[in-house]
């Protein structure tokens, strides 16, 4: 039985690598996917946003404001305007992405401490770019105001330290933890690349069963007598160990190439990792052995694999969707490697807290492995 196990497995080795399009897709896809990420967010956090002001008061206090906006880090002041009108045309053309518009009057009412309206507009068609932007001027215009503030206390006879501890009485100080540079590298790049991933894995086990049933070598098989159990088990040990090297080496690309964080142990990550290939796996050999065809088996399972991503919660916050979709996602094996992925990568919470992920993605790979075995030993060809 092991030899016969050992050859079937060889000669999926073969097909699969036999198969121009199916060995371009899980050998090149997701490597050329990890370099197209990694010079994406290469920059690490924006900067350099381009931003317009409009200065229609140009007193000492107006010009000071200006110059903080021009000496901003995130921030690249690449116009100055004379009126709104302008600034609302370059927003419309795309050429700036924030415009600061500094009303008349403006220095007069900082000195006497009157409340000033400046206007912010952010062009809210890319989110990322609007609130770098809002978050980068919010900072400066506070920084003024409180400035402004003590140095009326100053003018009417306030010590220093005095005026100082009247507009610092709340020191809030921001920490990010577990990404402490808020790098969309090391968020997103893991992401992305395992997103490729899972959908290469998906397609290629959408030919699992397909592939042999929809053929007439599937006879001889049968007159040779190969069980179906072990003609399927030899050919999915094979696509379970491509998935798992193709693994491997985007985590050594990560990781050590990249320096993505990584601050759980290599043992459990790649448990974890093979927990999610199996679960993938039967949820292809589940779409394969249901399929008449194997373009219906791939169709279907790319139906799953392309939009799992954005419902598994990475990039968009479970309990921000509606509520009907909220239980309805752990049904994708996608949600539960995901999700665990991150407390994995970013904060290794330990293998109790893991365990129900690992049971989750355990449960989705037990049943479409049934199904797949029911729907199998009914089909005649």
């Amino acid at each position: 039985m092991l030899k016969q196990c050992l050859a079937i497995t060889c000669r999926e080795f073969c097909y699969m690598w036999r198969d121009k399009g199916m060995r371009y897709i899980l050998l090149l896809a997701s490597l050329i996917g990890l370099l197209l990420f990694a010079g994406i967010y290469s920059a690490q956090v924006l900067q350099d946003i381009p931003t317009a002001v409009v200065d229609l008061d140009n007193s000492s206090q107006s010009r000071a404001l200006v110059q903080k906006l021009e000496n901003a880090e995130n921030l690249k002041v690449t116009a100055h305007l004379s009126n709104y009108a302008e600034v609302r045309d370059l927003l419309e053309k795309g050429q700036v992405v924030v415009g600061v518009v500094i009303p008349e009057n403006f220095g007069r009412d900082v000195s006497l401490s009157r409340s000033t309206n400046v206007a912010m507009l952010i062009d809210g068609s890319n989110m990322i770019y609007a609130t770098n932007a809002s978050s980068a001027v919010l900072t400066i215009t506070r920084t003024v105001s409180a400035e402004a503030g003590v140095k009326t206390l100053l003018a009417r006879g306030t010590e220093l330290n005095q005026a100082k501890d009247a507009y610092q009485a709340i020191d809030l100080k921001e920490e990010y933890w577990f990404n402490p540079t808020a790098n969309y590298a090391y968020f997103l790049v893991l992401g992305l690349v395992l997103n490729m991933w899972q959908q290469c894995c998906t397609l290629a086990a959408c030919a699992n069963v397909i592939s042999e049933t929809g053929v007439s070598s599937w006879l001889q098989i049968r007159a040779m007598g190969i069980s179906k159990f072990k003609l399927f088990f030899s050919k999915s040990i094979a696509h379970l160990i491509v998935f798992m090297v193709l693994a491997v080496v985007l985590y050594v690309l990560c990781f050590g190439v990249l320096k993505l964080p990584m601050h759980c142990g290599w043992g459990i990550l790649l448990l974890f990792t093979f927990t999610a290939a199996l679960a993938l796996h039967s949820v292809g050999t589940m779409m394969s052995s249901l399929a008449l065809n194997a373009v219906d088996s791939a169709r279907f399972g790319m139906i799953v694999a392309l939009p799992s991503f954005v419902l598994s919660g990475f990039t968009w916050p479970l309990e921000a969707m509606p509520h009907c979709l909220q239980s309805l996602v752990w049904i994708l094996p996608q949600t539960w490697f995901f999700q665990g992925l991150n407390y994995l990568t970013f904060k290794n919470p330990g293998w109790h807290y893991m365990l129900p992920y690992f049971k989750g993605l355990t449960i989705i790979a037990l049943v479409c492995y049934g199904v797949s075995t029911l729907a199998t030993g009914l089909i005649e060809r």
